[in-house]
């Protein structure tokens, strides 16, 4: 276990902003990790969870207590069981389980972040999501003070939430199982319609676990969504706002905001998302309320491959970042009467 007094946390986030730490602890056990929490917890020290740093906007003035970066090792796999260390790397796990010939998480490759953070985001891409998969999660509860496995269907997931973001102060991940399908090589159904046209088949076809994965790593890539140190459109924390879901009636009002400002035939996307619900794009609100790909002046702008990103193009602050996301989400809302929510949590500063 590694201490440290002022440090940086900018350079342990993919937006590389934010101010230091009063402290900085880096813990590669579990029992590093509950150590910490504990003590943290006893001196009612605030306390910060750093795992990959994809999903944090840290504010300028940094942050006054401990920030705990979970940094453990374990990828096991017992026939079709997966089970991860909280600080495995997502993007390496899941190319690991493809080489293994197993499929479930093959879409969800080149995600930026540490496999703890999977059940807190229910993390997803290109039709799948670990809810799908996860089987249970093992934490520390530190409300009860104590080891605790939560199973799947006591994590409440869904479209990017959970039990453990509701509660974001009470479980700190330290394990995932994940139950994957061994379909010899071929991936799982693949759900997502832009990959399946880029693979030439069918939505609910299967295709080679391996190939499903490098054309999801393609289809990341060139919406600056593989990080690339040269490539100021991956200095960002993924998607920053989530799609909104609206009942019946918001998306019915919404649909004639959409008419009246970009005539009968605007036709957002839509999809089912339960009961009485509808998902619309964040991207398609964000670039027909006029804020395109390249979007601002400033040293934080919209990225330059893809709406739903906001970038540090060097040097940014992150007061830059909110002022721009700010303008975004007001933006929207002034136009289409949706708000958009942001997915990345903040930290010392809000939206």
């Amino acid at each position: 276990m590694q201490e440290e007094s002022n440090a940086p946390l900018a350079p342990l986030t993919t937006l590389r902003l934010g101010g230091p730490a009063r402290v900085l602890v880096t813990a590669t056990t579990d029992d590093e990790v509950v150590a910490t929490v504990r003590e943290a917890d006893e001196r009612g020290t605030p306390l910060l969870i750093v795992g990959g740093g994809s999903n944090l906007v840290i504010g300028d003035e940094g942050f006054p207590g401990t920030a705990l970066r979970i940094a453990t090792r374990g990828f096991r796999l017992d026939g079709t069981g997966l089970e991860l260390a909280a600080g495995e790397n997502w993007s390496e796990a899941v190319a690991r389980t493809v080489e293994a010939g197993l499929a479930g998480i093959e879409c969800m490759a080149g995600i930026p972040g540490s496999a703890g953070a999977t059940p807190i985001q229910n993390v997803g891409a290109y039709g799948q999501e670990v809810a799908d998969t996860v089987t249970e999660v093992d934490a520390y509860d530190r409300r009860e003070r104590r080891l605790v496995t939560v199973p799947a269907a006591e994590c409440a997931f869904s479209y990017r939430h959970s039990r453990f973001k509701s509660e974001p102060d009470r479980f700190v991940v330290l394990r995932v199982r994940y139950a994957l399908e061994d379909a010899e090589g071929l991936s799982a159904p693949l759900r997502y319609a832009e990959t399946a046209r880029l693979l030439g088949v069918s939505v609910g076809d299967r295709v080679p676990a391996a190939q499903a994965r490098e054309t999801v790593l393609k289809l990341r890539a060139g919406k600056g969504m593989v990080l690339d140190p040269e490539d100021h459109d991956t200095w960002s924390a993924g998607s920053f706002f989530t799609n909104p879901i609206l009942t019946l009636a918001e998306h019915e009002k919404f649909l004639a905001r959409a008419a009246e400002r970009l005539g009968p035939d605007a036709a957002p996307p839509a999809y089912p998302a339960g009961e009485g619900r509808v998902k619309t794009s964040a991207a398609w609100l964000i670039d027909r309320a006029g804020f395109s790909k390249g979007y601002g002046t400033g040293r934080a702008r919209i990225s330059t491959k893809h709406t739903l990103a906001l970038t540090n193009r060097g040097e940014a602050r992150t007061d830059e970042l909110l002022a721009l996301a700010r303008e975004v989400r007001d933006g929207v809302h002034a136009a289409f009467g949706v708000t958009l929510v942001n997915e990345p949590v903040t930290v010392g500063c809000s939206l």
